[in-house]
C-alpha cells in the first residue's frame, strides 16, 4: 500500500519493528491466536514477535497488491488494536483471503468492520474481483464481522487449511 489507509477512528499502516510489544499482545494471546487460520501458534515473547514482524516487513514488498499484512492503529491514542491481512488461500493460491485480528480488549468497538472496510474499498481498486473470509463454525464474532462487511456466506469446507471452515465471500460488484 503506498501510503496508509484512515478511517474515522483508524490507520491502517505497514507494521514496524517499533510495534512488536503492541503485536505481542495481539499475537501472544491464546484468545486470538486460537481462532486464526491457518491455525498460528501462540507468539512466546516480544523478541520473537520481532522477528516475526521482520518477516512480514521483508515480505511485504515482493507480494502484488493487494496483498500484505498491516497494523490498524487507534487514531486517539495511537495505540496498535489490531492487524489486517490478505493472502493468498491455499491450495491453489488463487483465492485472496481478507483476515483481521484484534485484541481482546478492541473487540466489540467495530473497529474490525470499520478497519476491513476499508481494506475491502482499497482491495477493489487493485484489480481484484472478490476477496473470501474463513472462519472457524464456533468463531460467532469473526462470522458476525463477515457479515456486517457484507459478505456472503458460500458454504462449508476443509479444502483451506485442513480445517472445517465457513467461507464468506465479497465481489466487487457487491459494493458499487
Amino acid at each position: 500500500m503506498d501510503m496508509p489507509l484512515a478511517t474515522d477512528r483508524l490507520v491502517i499502516r505497514d507494521w514496524s519493528i517499533d510495534d512488536a510489544e503492541a503485536a505481542f499482545r495481539i499475537y501472544g494471546t491464546d484468545e486470538v491466536t486460537h481462532w486464526l487460520t491457518p491455525a498460528m501458534d501462540r507468539v512466546t515473547d516480544v523478541a520473537a514477535m520481532r522477528s516475526v514482524l521482520q518477516a512480514w516487513q521483508e515480505a511485504q514488498p515482493n507480494l502484488a497488491p493487494p496483498r500484505g499484512r498491516w497494523a490498524v492503529e487507534r487514531t486517539s491514542d495511537g495505540a496498535v488494536v489490531g492487524g489486517l491481512g490478505i493472502r493468498l488461500l491455499p491450495p491453489f493460491q488463487e483465492d485472496l483471503e481478507l483476515s483481521w485480528q484484534l485484541h481482546p480488549d478492541a473487540w466489540g468497538q467495530g473497529y474490525a468492520t470499520e478497519s476491513a472496510r476499508s481494506l475491502i474499498e482499497w482491495a477493489f481498486t487493485q484489480d481484484t474481483e472478490e476477496l473470501f473470509a474463513v472462519a472457524r463454525p464456533s468463531n460467532t464474532r469473526a462470522i458476525a464481522t463477515a457479515k456486517r462487511l457484507g459478505m456472503q456466506w458460500v458454504g462449508e469446507t476443509t479444502k483451506y487449511y485442513d480445517l472445517r471452515l465457513q467461507v464468506y465471500r465479497i465481489r466487487h460488484s457487491d459494493i458499487i
